[in-house]
């Protein structure tokens, strides 16, 4: 089951640093942009140069910006580089409507990159974030230069044993009972297992990553809306799987004109590894990078890959052989 925060594998530079309780890594700024009915936490990662085009990067269920720190790290270089926390996550409070569908959360990326002015943007998503990002892509092509996308939450006609946890989320009353059976968990317990599902080697994470971590779990227990913003943001994701027609993830993945980079991994017990291919021929001119060692977060894991595959996507859009 998706939970608050996952740990890191490696540090690039200085160890991370505490600003009040909010965790930025060296060389990070976190800011709150207010727009009405909407409050997002933005963390920011200045560029080295300021002529690099503009990055947005979008977590998954139950994650947080944090979850692109390293990936951002690496690519400070590239592109000037922005990740948000979704409404009801990270540092994000609950949007005013309560609406945690995955349109919804497209309409939150959308409306800040047209207050900021940021776009067209080269656009990453995880997980949940893939979904949303794909729909970002789809309904507004003006907004996205790239789209990157990490183990997407596209539909599946056979969900993985280890993801029903997570899909059960969806399901009227279960996570008031899933709730009473965490109860019993230690914050380092309960991170303990959201590393095993979403790493696909648990024993690469540094002991300061799930340190910081499992502080990091206590703080979102602690959040009164931690059971809400991860059920309503499950059944989001399972209404999205049942929409059909132009509103369909697969229907709007063939819709997305911006040249496309794909990374699955082969222990991702969230996403199957066998809907790579079917990904690939879904967004039109795609590549593909498989990780076989990789889990759910290959831009936690393998960063220094991901970030390369990126690198070689831009340079060849740049020179126009897309």
């Amino acid at each position: 089951m998706s939970s608050t925060e996952l740990p890191g594998v490696r540090s690039t530079a200085e160890p991370s640093a505490l600003a009040g309780a909010v965790r930025v890594a060296e060389g990070e700024q976190l800011r709150t942009v207010a727009l009405p009915g909407l409050e997002l936490a933005v963390r920011v990662r200045p560029p080295v140069r300021t002529d690099l085009p503009p990055a947005l990067f979008v977590h998954g269920l139950g994650g947080s910006s944090q979850n692109w720190s390293e990936l951002m790290g690496r690519l400070a270089d590239t592109v000037d580089g922005e990740a948000l926390d979704l409404p009801g996550f990270g540092w994000s409070p609950p949007p005013a409507d309560k609406d945690y569908s995955v349109t919804a959360f497209a309409r939150a990326v959308i409306r800040y990159l047209d207050a900021a002015g940021r776009g067209p943007v080269h656009l990453f998503g995880n997980s949940l974030g893939g979904a949303v990002s794909t729909r970002v892509a789809a309904v507004r092509p003006d907004l996205v230069h790239t789209l990157t996308l990490v183990s997407p939450a596209l539909p599946e006609l056979r969900v993985q044993k280890s993801a029903v946890p997570t899909a059960l989320l969806a399901v009227p009353g279960m996570a008031a009972l899933l709730g009473r059976v965490a109860q019993g968990l230690t914050a380092e317990q309960r991170t303990r297992g959201v590393t095993e599902l979403c790493y696909g080697d648990p024993s690469r994470v540094t002991p300061e990553g799930f340190r910081n971590a499992v502080e990091e779990m206590e703080r979102r227990m602690a959040l009164p809306y931690f059971w809400e913003s991860l059920t309503r943001s499950s059944r989001g994701i399972v209404d999205a799987y049942t929409l059909g027609g132009q509103h369909g993830l697969w229907r709007q993945a063939q819709r997305v004109l911006a040249p496309t980079l794909l990374v699955y991994g082969g222990r991702d017990q969230l996403v199957s590894y066998r809907m790579a291919h079917r990904a690939a021929a879904a967004f039109r001119g795609s590549r593909l990078l498989c990780l076989p060692e990789a889990g759910h977060v290959a831009m936690m894991e393998y960063p220094e890959v991901v970030a390369a595959a990126f690198r070689d996507l831009l340079r060849d859009t740049e020179d126009g052989r897309g």
